[in-house]
């Protein structure tokens, strides 16, 4: 792809080459004693994007692609001598800790120890740890090895207390969004679907530990059944590997990687540090042009129409990608995805938004927790779509409706009066249900989206209208079932969605490409978190 000279931003580039010499200096002299530990703090959860020390913390909190871009360098590096790993809670939704979990294991495999150590161990913390070389707690610690447990509520019985009545149509018998407010527990529909989503995540969990512990996968399952283990017993049954205190692990560390110590004290360094040194290292830039790079955009939480920074803003978010299909300098984009859905007409922009960008460069989406409904319609239209086993995605259905309060403003004394011009007039206002005219009105535009969503699946997908459609009706997948079923190209995390995506644009093993990330996260982080970005 030809480039044209870009001289107004070689100024900036000249400062990023000077800046780079400045820490290749700095990184001499970090490890011209010999290799180091890196140490890694893993909070909870681990989030999308990374944030700027906030007041109180000692360091800026680490996102997820930032952690398995420095286990992913590091495994390589022969100045890394282990990875050592505090882990400060559960670090989210299964996909999280599967990708997490696949880079500790990369680590271990290239002969570098990584050492864990947890106050405690939650099922999730548990299955990320088990591809460490060492699992350690405190002696006061304890294993909660609980399974997985879906538990929804459901408020029809408390609303039909209130005089409240949900009116509420779908399109897909698996579309179960609205049983919230219409059900007092799971319909048969739904309860199949989750059944089949536990016993996927289950197995997963099993297996891994399995591998990990050097167990057997009937041990586990009898572990489990247990539950709850003390330190000890946790120790004695093989799920961790020592019990001690943080003061204690210092002399392990020299025992497992000795060149990393100076006088039974491991030389310790920050993974924060070592991605501005190593990890995000791309190179010297040239100077009379832009230097090539991936773009990394994150996308979390419902689908809206608009602009902000809440959630998935359509229009944020297509004035984030549109652009980049244009840019000369953007060889493809990663478009990593974790969102249940929301607004039918948000989505098809995102997902038209998304197929404009696909019809010059590749972009490759990275299915987080979950990307469902809207989450896919939006991901339909990619080059390729990569999920974790335990993503939870499809969902390809529509629900629509009200909640009609006539009974409730009866009870209370409020009176309800309008006057009306037009057969749907009312069709929106909660003093009533819909009437038999307005249900097949709103039906007809639900089945109107739902045949639109069938064909952006089967055009993104190259499938047909009716082949979507049997794996459709608002049914939830695994990513297990997603890729046998074909809705997912393979399983896989950020780091696979970069190799993908680089490998769709041609760049050799070694080429040096910068990635840039977005949304820009503001300086202040605490409020980024509470707008739930």
């Amino acid at each position: 792809m030809s480039q044209l000279l870009d001289l107004s931003g070689c100024p900036r580039r000249v400062a990023a080459n000077l800046a780079r010499t400045a820490r290749l200096g700095v990184a001499r002299g970090m490890f011209g004693r010999g290799p180091v530990w890196l140490r890694l703090r893993l909070t909870s959860p681990v989030p999308e994007l990374a944030a700027p020390a906030w007041f109180g913390q000692r360091e800026p909190r680490l996102s997820l692609l930032d952690v398995l871009r420095v286990l992913d360098v590091a495994k390589d590096d022969p100045d890394v001598g282990g990875v050592a790993i505090r882990l400060l809670g559960p670090p989210g939704g299964a996909s999280r800790v599967e990708s997490l979990r696949r880079a500790i294991g990369a680590v271990t495999e290239a002969g570098k120890p990584v050492v864990i150590w947890s106050e405690s161990l939650t099922t999730q913390e548990l299955w990320l740890a088990s591809a460490a070389s060492r699992v350690v707690i405190p002696p006061s610690g304890s294993v909660h090895l609980l399974g997985f447990r879906f538990e929804g509520f459901f408020l029809r019985d408390l609303l039909h207390k209130l005089g409240v009545r949900a009116d509420v149509l779908r399109v897909g018998e698996f579309k179960s969004a609205g049983e919230i407010l219409t059900r007092s527990g799971h319909s048969e529909e739904a309860r199949a679907q989750l059944e089949t989503l536990a016993d996927d995540l289950f197995e997963t969990l099993v297996r891994d530990v399995a591998t990990g512990r050097g167990l057997s996968e009937e041990q586990v399952r009898g572990h489990v059944d247990r539950g709850l283990l003390t330190a000890a017993r946790a120790e004695e049954a093989g799920l961790v590997d020592a019990c001690q205190y943080p003061d204690e692990l210092e002399r392990m560390l020299c025992e497992l990687v000795p060149a990393a110590c100076n006088d039974d004290k491991p030389r310790l360094l920050d993974a924060s540090t070592y991605i501005a040194l190593r990890a995000s290292d791309s190179g010297f830039q040239p100077l009379l042009q832009p230097a090539p790079r991936i773009v990394y955009v994150a996308a979390r939480g419902g689908i809206g129409r608009g602009q902000g920074l809440r959630g998935i803003a359509a229009d944020t978010y297509r004035r984030l990608l549109e652009p980049l299909a244009e840019r000369e300098d953007v060889l493809g984009v990663v478009l990593r995805v974790d969102s249940p859905g929301g607004e039918g007409v948000a989505s098809d922009l995102l997902c038209r938004a998304v197929r404009r960008v696909s019809e010059q460069k590749p972009i490759v989406v990275s299915m987080g927790d979950t990307a469902a409904s809207g989450g896919y319609f939006l991901a339909a239209s990619a080059t390729a779509i990569l999920g974790e086993a335990t993503t939870v995605t499809g969902s390809i259905g529509v629900v629509g409706g009200k909640l009609d309060f006539s009974e409730l403003y009866e009870r209370v004394g409020v009176g309800r009066d309008a006057v009306e011009r037009g057969a749907q007039s009312g069709l929106h206002s909660e003093a009533r249900g819909f009437t038999p005219s307005e249900r097949r009105a709103l039906r007809d535009e639900l089945g109107a989206l739902y045949e639109l969503f069938l064909e952006r699946v089967a055009q993104g997908r190259g499938r047909s209208r009716d082949e979507i459609h049997a794996l459709a009706q608002g049914r939830v997948w695994s990513g297990v079932g997603a890729v046998h079923h074909g809705l997912l190209d393979g399983l896989g995390g950020p780091l696979e969605a970069l190799r993908e995506v680089r490998d769709r644009a041609g760049l050799g093993l070694g080429e040096r490409v910068l990635l840039e990330e977005h949304p820009r996260v503001p300086r202040l982080a605490g409020v980024w978190e509470m707008l739930g970005a």
